[in-house]
């Protein structure tokens, strides 16, 4: 299962891993949403609940996609967050893995505060 996320200034497309809320998620899809930062963290609003799976984590690699069962949100670390230790990618609380970004994660460093969010299927218009 492949997303595509895109925003005013640029694109990445993540690769979801096979896990029940991946699968809820891509069902959801398309959905417009806002982005928000937090530290080197994009996170943004999806029209879903789910409660955290097995293996939910606070510390994670650059570009993990995870979801944020608090904030109801997709969050995208690609760099330390404000709580993070020894430049670690250190989510607000326990989240469950959904897959990773594919390419170059410099391209989310152009998401800014208040910018429109696109996730979308990909091959989706």
């Amino acid at each position: 299962m492949r997303i595509r996320v895109a925003w005013p200034r640029g694109q990445v497309v993540v690769r979801l891993a096979d896990t029940p809320t991946a699968r809820r998620l891509y069902k959801s899809l398309p959905h417009r949403t806002t982005a928000q930062t937090w530290g080197e963290e994009v996170y943004f609003e999806v029209p879903m609940r789910a409660e955290p799976e097995p293996g939910a984590r606070e510390v994670v690699e650059p570009g993990t996609v995870c979801y944020w069962p608090e904030g109801r949100a997709l969050a995208i670390p690609y760099g330390p967050t404000p709580i993070a230790e020894h430049g670690e990618c250190r989510l607000a609380s326990a989240c469950t893995v959904l897959g990773r970004v594919e390419g170059h994660l410099e391209r989310l460093r152009t998401i800014r505060d208040g910018d429109p969010i696109r996730i979308s299927l990909v091959g989706e218009a």
